[in-house]
């Protein structure tokens, strides 16, 4: 089986940190590289939060820090959904691999220049960085094979009436990854609502009982907390759904669509605009995920989340 050569870039976040636990047990990927971004909280505390996460699942790859702040835009966070920390809710161990001395652009640079086939950006965070590097790098375009992305939504947002909080953190990021040219694969609320993962999918979870199904079972609890007292019935792993597409491709259902970022506007910055009757006549730039057989979603965590071993009472 040929592997996909990917780079995890995101801002670990609850849901983050369940996506690279994915892509780490995935064999379908080969992992060249980590890259942390601001956005569920300081680029210093989710930096601190994706080694540790790296060093729980064993992920010993070249990783960077990433942009303290968006292009243009004032930094935000996401302490409601995600902590002081960006992670609460479990312990975890304290980094146990070395920072690279580049930075994230720097490194993505160097990883996509040296490699001999393209390589899949699977941004997870707002796009500060993945925009960053195709400013920086142009040339570096047609190395980049897609980006399979979780951010946005068609329909409607979750930050704003209009706009999806990775989206809304740094539009003008997204607007540059959007009008690159390069193919993307959309992973946003429209189908990562759909991700739900249940209370008695917890109990599944933490009844594999290796180090990683417990701190991942402990994460659901904490993000589910947030998620029920709003009225959702689990938990929805939206960052994970950007690598579930990658691995797991049978499991979505989606439509090509043209897709604008609105960097503007008093009620609708942020917002991810798809011209789904194109009344534009521009060909579609994204696969925009919208549908997810949940219960498939769902088997595919557990059996990653196994593939890190069997606990005392497994």
């Amino acid at each position: 089986m040929k592997k996909i050569p990917v780079i995890l870039e995101g801002d670990p976040g609850h849901d983050d940190a369940m996506a690279w636990v994915l892509a780490n047990a995935s064999p379908e990927l080969d992992i060249r590289m980590v890259a942390s971004s601001c956005g569920n909280q300081t680029i210093e505390k989710t930096t601190y939060n994706a080694r540790r996460v790296c060093t729980l699942i064993g992920l010993d790859v070249p990783m960077a820090k990433g942009r303290p702040r968006p292009l243009l835009a004032e930094p935000m966070a996401a302490a409601s959904v995600h902590g002081e920390s960006g992670l609460d809710g479990a312990e975890l161990p304290e980094p146990a691999y070395p920072m690279e001395e580049m930075d994230s652009v720097a490194l993505m640079a160097k990883i996509i220049g040296e490699s001999s086939e393209p390589i899949t950006i699977v941004p997870t965070g707002p796009l500060t960085n993945v925009a960053a590097l195709l400013m920086a790098h142009p040339e570096l375009k047609e190395k980049i094979a897609r980006i399979s992305m979780m951010g946005g939504g068609v329909q409607y947002g979750n930050w704003s009436p209009a706009a999806e909080f990775n989206i809304l953190v740094d539009p003008e990021a997204a607007d540059v990854v959007f009008r690159s040219g390069i193919p993307i694969t959309m992973a946003g609320l429209d189908v990562t609502e759909k991700a739900l993962i249940f209370p008695e999918d917890f109990e599944r979870i933490r009844a594999l009982g290796n180090p990683v199904a417990l701190v991942v079972a402990q994460w659901l609890e904490f993000f589910y907390e947030f998620h029920r007292e709003i009225g959702y019935e689990g938990a929805p792993v939206h960052d994970a759904v950007a690598v579930a597409a990658l691995v797991r491709p049978e499991l979505m259902e989606s439509r090509d669509l043209y897709v604008q970022i609105e960097t503007k506007g008093d009620f609708c910055r942020g917002a991810t605009v798809a011209d789904f009757n194109n009344r534009l006549g521009k060909a579609p730039n994204a696969k925009v995920l919208m549908g997810i057989d949940r219960q498939g979603f769902v088997d595919l965590l557990v059996e990653a989340i196994a593939t890190y071993g069997k606990g005392e009472n497994a």
